[in-house]
């Protein structure tokens, strides 16, 4: 949904010329423009914030070499099955000289990395159940200890993933040419009054075929909240029904129930208990944990 968004097609003074610095440091920076970077550039104020957290998370100085950097932020993602964020560093992360032997899986790393395992998993899922003895069980002194500075890094770079992985999903974000399954991805011209997604940036015909499904489920879509009008007693229960029932007749959203079978074993290998997954906190008649509430 994110490429159909019209903002996207507005030009603005000084677009270009900003999108192309940014590129460019961005390409002396880490020797490659990466389709994050190229998606995200349709917006180069929010880009550019981006990149400058990103560049002082993984590159600047910090208590965690730059490896081990690389090899949590691929924890983080393959919490969420992010193949694209997991073989990105992956890459990353033989580049800075880190061990290949743990690429084999989670359980090839150092126990000081596994056992950020439990907080990765909760931070992912259900962070409210994260309580001060998580944190007290990591920095307990010993052979696998954590500092309390090295720590705080490793927390910004899980959550930082995890929210990354959610963007990649969002957008459809594929590999790079130089990935498996990948190709290239160019953001429109702003002065084009093209599609925003030319049919090499989207997989051939592909791009323009899901574009047109999203186009007649949204028609869908109108045509039940016109009809909802018209009627008189229908509910919001009953037309939730009917969402959902053009949501999975449409080609576009396959069915929850259907595993994904084309996740490699380089993703689920750094990952434990697999099963755990987000839960509904405020289910009625259950003791809910305590949460922060903003109204």
């Amino acid at each position: 949904t994110a490429l159909l968004s019209p903002s996207w097609q507005i030009p603005q003074e000084g677009v270009e010329s900003s999108l192309r610095q940014l590129l460019i440091e961005a390409f002396v920076s880490a020797g490659r423009v990466d389709n994050i970077t190229m998606v995200m550039g349709l917006h180069p104020q929010y880009l550019s914030s981006f990149w400058k957290t990103q560049y002082l998370l993984l590159r600047m100085d910090g208590p965690l070499p730059y490896y081990k950097r690389h090899y949590i932020a691929i924890m983080a993602a393959a919490r969420h099955q992010c193949s694209y964020l997991v073989g990105l560093h992956i890459g990353e992360f033989l580049q800075a000289g880190g061990n290949p032997a743990w690429l084999q899986g989670l359980h090839c790393a150092p126990q000081k990395l596994r056992n950020l395992n439990e907080i990765n998993k909760l931070l992912a899922h259900r962070p409210w159940l994260i309580t001060k003895e998580h944190i007290e069980a990591l920095l307990k002194t010993g052979e696998h200890s954590w500092s309390l500075a090295e720590l705080v890094q490793a927390l910004v770079l899980l959550t930082h993933y995890h929210s990354l992985a959610s963007f990649v999903f969002g957008c459809g974000i594929n590999p790079e040419e130089d990935q498996d399954g990948g190709h290239s991805c160019q953001p429109p011209s702003p002065h084009s009054d093209s599609s925003p997604a030319s049919d090499d940036s989207m997989g051939g015909s592909g791009g323009k075929d899901a574009m047109q499904e999203v186009e007649v489920l949204m028609e869908r879509m109108k045509l039940l909240q016109e009809s909802q009008l018209e009627e008189e007693g229908v509910t919001q229960e009953e037309m939730a029904t009917r969402f959902e029932q053009e949501k999975t007749e449409s080609l576009l959203v396959a069915p929850s129930d259907i595993v994904d079978h084309s996740l490699q074993s380089n993703v689920l290998c750094f990952v434990e208990d697999p099963e755990f997954g987000y839960k509904d906190f405020t289910r009625r008649g259950e003791q809910a944990p305590p949460t922060f509430r903003a109204q």
